[in-house]
């Protein structure tokens, strides 16, 4: 069971994963950053954090439309399109849902015709694809 320690340091390292272990001892107050060393160790081990990763702007690499797109398969084709979808490189995300379509995916596109031709030339023509419905993020809040 997580403390709150252990979740001030989630926090702090969610913000920014490079924070040194010297400022998170700081923010706690009365722990030294060997022992922030130790929890965050100890969290690793348990799974809790997974890795370590940056955000990277999409628009200054050249991609200034991202959507968020539902992919709707044949039952049976389920898994054998999220694992293509994998494989594109302008997918950045797969996940199976619940929700409104069985696979949402993030991807990244330069423009509109790129975005096109991405759910027309590639996601469309992956068999067992029934649907493909883009929804492009306008702004990203949080």
């Amino acid at each position: 069971m997580l403390d709150e320690r252990d979740k001030i340091i989630l926090e702090m390292l969610t913000k920014d994963a490079r924070t040194p272990f010297t400022e998170i001892a700081k923010v706690l107050g009365g722990i030294s950053e060997t022992a922030v060393r130790k929890r965050v160790k100890a969290l690793e081990e348990a799974g809790v954090i997974k890795q370590y990763t940056i955000v990277v702007d999409p628009a200054k690499l050249g991609y200034n439309l991202v959507s968020i797109t539902g992919v709707d398969t044949k039952p049976e084709k389920i898994f054998e399109v999220a694992n293509k979808l994998k494989e594109f490189d302008f997918v950045k995300h797969v996940y199976l849902t619940s929700g409104d379509h069985m696979i949402m995916a993030e991807v990244w596109a330069r423009d509109g015709e790129h975005l096109s031709e991405i759910i027309s030339e590639k996601i469309g023509r992956i068999d067992g694809v029934t649907k493909v419905c883009p929804a492009i993020i306008l702004e990203k809040m949080k």
